[in-house]
């Protein structure tokens, strides 16, 4: 097993562990909707990246996009207990 030669002093493992703070994550605001956006990153809320259309929205009537919401938990659910029963059904085709 590799030992230390020396004890390694505290301006050294100092020095080592500079880079080992979090960073700090700059936040702009995205000059189109208005909405926080990670800089040089393509806007999650209108989907725009230096006034071009990266990802494309849905838009409603007013032309304004519309928001995707998360699948409920009561869809997940549902999701479940289907598979659920395929699998019973094929348990019992192999029986």
């Amino acid at each position: 097993m590799a030992v230390p030669k020396r004890k390694i002093s505290r301006t050294n493992r100092d020095k080592r562990r500079t880079h080992d703070r979090i960073k700090i994550v700059n936040i702009n605001e995205c000059p189109r909707c208005h909405s926080k956006k990670l800089a040089h990153h393509v806007c999650q809320a209108c989907g725009y990246y230096k006034n071009t259309e990266i990802i494309p929205q849905e838009k409603d009537a007013k032309g304004k996009p519309i928001k995707k919401e998360a699948p409920k938990a009561e869809e997940k659910e549902a999701g479940s207990k289907e598979k659920e029963a395929s699998s019973k059904e094929k348990e019992a085709e192999v029986k």
